[in-house]
């Protein structure tokens, strides 16, 4: 059997590393072929997640990204289309909700090979969000639904998808979280570098279009870390970074910008932090995985299990709002639950394929 595995942006490096290594106690009656899009091209963002996740080079490299929504994913659908006719795979796997997603399932539907989606079923009900739209096209065109929670299994029944083609298996980050923490907690050495104290500083990711893109929201979030009774590390989304300069913000010297880091000090970030702001899903799950208080700069999340359990709160782009819970980290009570399954959700993935 040949599975193609179409990726492109940091999360899907993340959840294609404990894919990849299930993959591999099936060799050599599974052959994997890994499509790197491009998308995420610069080398904190693509490169040393490659070295320190130990993912097999990619076979492929597309070389596609730096465009507009648009232009990258019609460049995809026709590179991943070339790549798909010569290797001929028995099933083509995606991730999540990026460019790189849409393009794979599409390029794969048209030459009816079936395509299988990890992390299907989420949804923030906000179709102004790039990623609502890739999510929804990607779930209708796909094959086999591999859903991370209860909710999303629901969302996709809301929609029709029901049956055998769905699957509840559980979160792929959470495996990631518990295989790569010892080797994090071993390897990174970011604390010291950065000179931070354990629980006291505040970790902060900004990226999404929503945020970045738009000079209020942006700066009213500047406004609500204003006051933060402690230091925020800030690893920066060049994104980000691009529009600060754009918009010719200056930041207080609270704020401390870092460029991007790879997943193990991030890890290690995540894990000391003492509070974790973020516009990022997956940032959302990997705060809560390491039981650190969370909140989240939209107006609404795909991950509203972790509302209900009190281990994240939406403060959207409101400056009293963020610099509140900021100056009450302690007013946050997180109930430990098992929200994304026992941290075998790559298992399960892969024997489904390799069964079918």
């Amino acid at each position: 059997m040949k599975i193609a595995m179409v990726v492109g942006a940091r999360p899907h490096f993340i959840k294609a590393a404990v894919v990849s290594l299930a993959f591999r106690k099936h060799r050599p009656e599974v052959d994997e072929v890994l499509v790197h899009t491009g998308q995420h091209y610069d080398a904190y963002m693509s490169d040393v997640f490659f070295e320190e996740l130990e993912i097999p080079s990619p076979h492929y490299h597309l070389g596609v990204g730096g465009g507009t929504h648009g232009q990258n994913t019609g460049r995809m659908i026709e590179k991943i289309e070339g790549v798909l006719l010569d290797e001929k795979p028995d099933h083509v796997l995606v991730y999540g909700d990026t460019d790189s997603t849409l393009a794979g399932v599409l390029a794969a539907v048209k030459l009816h090979i079936p395509v299988a989606h990890v992390e299907a079923g989420l949804r923030s009900f906000n179709r102004h969000m790039p990623e609502e739209i890739n999510r929804i096209l990607t779930d209708h065109a796909s094959d086999l639904l591999f859903a991370p929670t209860e909710t999303a299994v629901k969302n996709l029944a809301a929609e029709g998808i029901a049956g055998d083609m769905v699957q509840n298996v559980g979160d792929v980050m959470y495996d990631a979280a518990l295989y790569y923490s010892e080797k994090a907690r071993k390897q990174s050495h970011i604390l010291d570098t950065l000179r931070l104290i354990p629980k006291g500083y505040i970790l902060v990711t900004i990226h999404r279009p929503e945020n970045t893109d738009d000079s209020d929201r942006m700066r009213n979030i500047l406004e609500g870390f204003a006051d933060a009774p402690m230091q925020i590390v800030w690893p920066i989304h060049p994104r980000s970074r691009k529009r600060l300069k754009d918009y010719g913000f200056r930041l207080t010297g609270m704020i401390k910008v870092i460029d991007p880091v790879g997943y193990l000090d991030m890890v290690m970030l995540e894990k000391h932090a003492a509070l974790i702001a973020t516009d990022s899903g997956g940032v959302q799950k990997e705060a809560y995985f390491q039981q650190v208080p969370c909140i989240t700069l939209r107006d609404e999340t795909e991950w509203v299990e972790l509302i209900a359990c009190g281990a994240n709160r939406l403060v959207g782009a409101q400056p009293g709002l963020i610099s509140a819970v900021l100056n009450n980290i302690k007013d946050f009570k997180i109930a430990k639950a098992d929200l994304y399954g026992n941290g075998r959700s790559s298992v399960f993935i892969v024997r489904s394929l390799v069964c079918r």
